[in-house]
């Protein structure tokens, strides 16, 4: 009876024990499929940072050599990603040291799409620059082709203004012995010579040209002009007669016959428009001035 009570707990004994094998076996399983299961999911998740700080890298680097944003943002980013990727590639972390870094990661991430969105400013700044460039350069070679032009015209009128002086050296002009200007009123249709300027309606020009066989039956032209006190140049029925840059208020042509001869003309102005004062006739030959003669209004 004893001898069958020891069997019985032998068997016992030797059923427990197989199943404490067996369930360090099932644990000791699970275990290790958990392990491997870890090491999967870091595995994985390694390759997808390494690839995204792969890529931020590789963006950083292209920032640096465009040099369009600060280096010394930069030169902290690189740092960091590198030292990221380093941790990364030797996979000795954990899973809380995973979270840790995909912080880490996002928070970098976040810096680098700041430092793509400068980048863009930039570009775009540049842009803005090429265009103001281009249009200024446009600008610029407009007033160039202006200032050429211009620089053409002034080279020509200065050729006109050489042959002109040739022909004034050359030209032989008319001798004016005498010149005197005066002013004249008009009643019930007469003429009345005055010096009272409120009442003037003309203003009259006389010369006497002195005898010059060399010119004889010679179409020759004259200008009267007759200057205020202002010295600006009386109208002649609001009108001016312009020569090559000269005003003049009158022209006069004049068929010469070599004799002295004598030449009047005259201008017509609104009545009270003269104010008292010096007044000024002088005569011209082309551009050249012949003689001048002070009278006097009050």
């Amino acid at each position: 009876m004893d001898k069958q009570d020891t069997k019985f707990n032998y068997k016992i004994i030797l059923a427990a024990l197989c199943a404490v094998i067996i369930g360090i076996l099932i644990a000791f399983y699970y275990s290790h499929a958990q392990s491997r299961s870890e090491i999967s999911f870091l595995e994985h998740e390694r390759s997808l940072m390494s690839k995204d700080l792969t890529l931020m890298k590789a963006d950083l680097d292209r920032l640096t050599a465009l040099d369009e944003v600060n280096d010394i943002e930069l030169q902290s980013s690189r740092f960091k990603v590198q030292q990221l990727l380093d941790s990364v590639g030797r996979l000795n972390f954990t899973i809380e040291r995973l979270r840790e870094f995909k912080t880490e990661l996002g928070r970098l991430e976040a810096k680098n799409d700041s430092l793509k969105l400068k980048n863009d400013f930039l570009n775009y700044n540049n842009m803005q620059l090429a265009e103001k460039y281009e249009a200024s350069q446009k600008e610029i070679q407009k007033i160039r082709a202006a200032n050429a032009a211009l620089a053409e015209a002034e080279a020509l009128k200065k050729d006109e203004i050489q042959e002109l002086n040739k022909e004034l050296k050359v030209k032989k002009y008319l001798e004016i012995q005498t010149a005197e200007g005066s002013a004249i009123r008009i009643r019930s249709g007469k003429t009345i010579q005055t010096n009272k300027a409120s009442t003037i309606k003309r203003l009259k020009g006389r010369i006497i040209i002195a005898p010059d066989n060399s010119l004889v039956n010679q179409e020759r032209v004259i200008y009267f002009q007759f200057l205020g006190p202002n010295m600006g140049i009386i109208e002649d029925n609001a009108s001016t007669i312009n020569v090559n840059g000269n005003v003049y208020s009158k022209r006069v042509v004049i068929n010469f016959t070599g004799e002295q001869t004598e030449v009047a003309d005259y201008i017509s102005i609104p009545e009270g428009s003269l104010q008292p004062g010096d007044y000024t006739l002088n005569v011209f030959e082309d551009l050249k001035l012949l003689h001048t003669s002070e009278f006097q209004l009050k």
